[in-house]
């Protein structure tokens, strides 16, 4: 591969491990589409190299769980980070698995993660002028989803 080629594959660098609390679901609807859940994010940290945050309650996650065997997920939150700084998150998810471990997954059952196809794409926003790169990169990540818990690792797109 040549370093220098534009359109070469872009790599990963690591940003941040997060553990997001959330609350129980709410459904609001069952439509067209599928079911409409909400699910309360109540607190959490995150970590990435040199620095830490803590997940400030009151976010949610959309929820569309649109078949038996796959979700769209829509979490928005916010990071106050250890210098002070505020940034707003809104992470874009697809989760898929099978039939059976999904009906546990939605009955807040705990799920071997090697069955759940769990990936997922942040943005963040942020006036911290430290911060103002994390706004002009792209991110993807994986997860995993405990009953109380989202456990995510996030990686800037190179």
């Amino acid at each position: 591969m040549n370093p220098t080629d534009p359109l070469a594959p872009p790599s990963l660098d690591y940003f941040a491990d997060l553990q997001v609390e959330v609350g129980v679901p709410q459904v609001l609807s069952q439509g067209p589409r599928g079911m409409r859940r909400l699910v309360p994010i109540t607190g959490g940290s995150a970590q990435g190299n040199g620095w830490t945050a803590r997940v400030i309650p009151g976010g949610t996650d959309f929820q569309l769980i649109v078949s038996d065997s796959l979700s769209e997920l829509d979490a928005r939150y916010g990071l106050e980070t250890d210098a002070g700084d505020l940034i707003y998150v809104q992470n874009h998810a697809v989760r898929a698995a099978p039939p059976e471990a999904m009906a546990k997954l939605l009955r807040g059952e705990p799920v071997d993660p090697a069955q759940i196809y769990f990936r997922c794409n942040p943005r963040f926003e942020t006036a911290s002028p430290s911060l103002r790169w994390i706004g002009e990169r792209m991110f993807i990540g994986v997860g995993i989803r405990h009953p109380a818990q989202v456990v995510m690792r996030f990686f800037t797109l190179l």
